[in-house]
């Protein structure tokens, strides 16, 4: 137990609370836009269910983290889930929901979450796995540890942006655009992309701020035309059921 008398590891552990309430703002945005059809009675528990899913698996990422952001193409296939998972919470397919049972949507929002997490949290653990090597021993629980004491911020700022969001419904259109703007630079950073050394048969783009912003606006605004694209075609079909 001298580990925690020892000032590296409570640094560590701050540095890594402080990454994730501050990439938990995303998280925050997406769990919301996932529960926020549920029933009142259903909302705590679409939170709380989704964010321990997604926390479980960003333990799991860390484990792995540096083979995972080697692999060809992750990035690129996680981009366009991303914007796959945003145009679906902006334009959500009512069709048949009144047949559902409540359990069946609770599921749905939490698997919504979970996938989102996972694509996003690929780069974000990188960020976890150095701070926890600063402090020498004790990586993973310095890692599960700054994840538990972050989970009430997440929920509690979930709940928040739910209750924002039934006033000022442009936050859920502005939420779908952030995922396209993760979606778009994570995309232009996938190996395939980035590495000059490898895969030369594919364009490679520069790895500077320009690009990245500029893939990132791109993300936002595809996610905002087409989510705004299907909504209006599923408004114009909802007469005819």
């Amino acid at each position: 137990m001298d580990f925690l008398t020892a000032p590296a590891f409570w640094i560590a552990l701050g540095q890594i609370i402080m990454i994730d309430i501050l990439l938990g703002g995303d998280n925050a945005v997406v769990i919301a836009l996932a529960c926020r059809k549920l029933p009142p009675a259903q909302r705590t528990q679409g939170i709380i269910w989704g964010t321990a899913g997604a926390i479980i698996l960003r333990v799991i990422l860390i484990f792995f983290a540096m083979t995972l952001l080697a692999l060809p193409w992750l990035k690129f296939i996680g981009a366009l889930l991303l914007v796959w998972i945003g145009v679906k919470l902006l334009a959500p397919d009512e069709d048949g929901h009144g047949d559902l049972a409540t359990s069946d949507k609770l599921l749905a929002a939490i698997k919504t979450i979970i996938v989102a997490d996972l694509v996003m949290s690929v780069d974000n653990v990188i960020a976890i796995a150095g701070a926890a090597q600063n402090a020498g021993e004790h990586q993973m629980l310095l890692v599960v540890l700054g994840l538990l004491i972050s989970i009430p911020i997440i929920v509690w700022g979930s709940q928040l942006v739910i209750k924002l969001m039934a006033r000022f419904p442009m936050i859920i259109t502005a939420g779908g655009m952030l995922l396209g703007w993760i979606a778009g630079g994570m995309l232009v950073s996938d190996p395939v992309l980035a590495n000059p050394d490898k895969w030369q048969w594919m364009l490679k783009l520069p790895q500077n701020d320009m690009i990245k912003y500029g893939a990132s606006v791109a993300g936002a605004l595809i996610v905002l035309v087409i989510g705004k694209y299907v909504a209006s075609r599923q408004a114009k079909a909802a007469p005819a059921h």
